[in-house]
């Protein structure tokens, strides 16, 4: 990936995170271009991290092989409209991050015949934690495959998607995911403080085991299951707490959460798709 230039449009949380971890996993900065509107974003990352900046994407993009699209979703016809000429002049792997943008629309606005990778990430990511989920078309060849994946893996995992359809279960799941932890450890540290510990004792308490659990489940060969059964003795504190989350069906509760989000996301889908038309 050395002799590869990579140009990201759109200096948000995203594309700077982006830009973070392929630096810290030794890609060349003068090789990455990155554009946004705000020029005062871009002084301060080329100052930061001494890569190569512009405001204007049509010329960043005739100098990539690698286009990354790290903008919201509502101005994304707008951006790939806006550079299409560039796109098929150059001929890049084109690499959105936009949630519920599908390829097939991606596609028309790059004006076609396009190799396009759709990736959903996850905010982890700004801390070289992230869980990336991608789908490529039928125009990537093997080398932009290997590239894309050198790229996402610079902020954590990936896995590979056979089927796009499968992105909305992926946007429920992992990329909507880390709110639904951060809400599981707002309660915990509610319920320790109105238990009489301080404010900063049930933080801490509370993050240090999220992370633990989640590091043992990462680390161990044993299922999450086998890993609950471990520390839930019968008779104990443990259990008396897992039967009132069975109790009250906490399976069915996150059942229907994530089926929610998995239905937003084919409905921004869609709406995506109706403005096309």
């Amino acid at each position: 990936m050395d002799k590869t230039t990579i140009t990201l449009i759109g200096a948000g949380n995203m594309g700077a995170s982006l830009m973070a971890g392929l630096i810290r996993n030794g890609f060349p900065p003068q090789q990455l271009w990155i554009t946004d509107p705000d020029t005062e974003k871009l002084q301060l990352l080329q100052r930061q991290f001494n890569v190569n900046t512009t405001t204007d994407n049509e010329d960043a993009v005739n100098r990539a092989e690698i286009v990354i699209l790290a903008v919201k979703p509502q101005i994304m016809r707008t951006v790939l409209q806006s550079i299409a000429p560039a796109i098929q002049h150059k001929k890049p792997c084109i690499i959105s991050v936009a949630a519920g943008i599908r390829e097939e629309n991606l596609q028309n606005w790059a004006g076609g015949h396009t190799a396009i990778i759709r990736c959903m990430p996850n905010t982890p990511a700004l801390i070289g934690a992230g869980a990336s989920a991608l789908y490529a078309n039928r125009f990537v060849n093997e080398k932009q495959h290997a590239l894309a994946e050198s790229i996402l893996r610079a902020v954590g995992i990936i896995v590979w998607l056979e089927n796009e359809n499968d992105m909305d279960a992926v946007t429920a799941l992992s990329g909507s995911g880390p709110a639904y932890f951060f809400r599981v450890i707002e309660a915990m540290q509610a319920v320790g403080e109105k238990l009489g510990l301080s404010s900063e004792t049930a933080r801490l308490l509370t993050l240090q085991t999220a992370y633990g659990a989640a590091r043992m489940a990462l680390e161990s060969t044993e299922s999450a299951t086998e890993l609950r059964h471990r520390v839930t003795s019968p008779g104990g504190t443990t259990e008396a707490a897992i039967q009132v989350l069975e109790k009250e069906n906490i399976q069915e509760i996150f059942a229907k959460a994530l089926d929610a989000a998995c239905s937003r996301s084919k409905e921004l889908a869609d709406m995506a798709g109706k403005e096309e038309t």
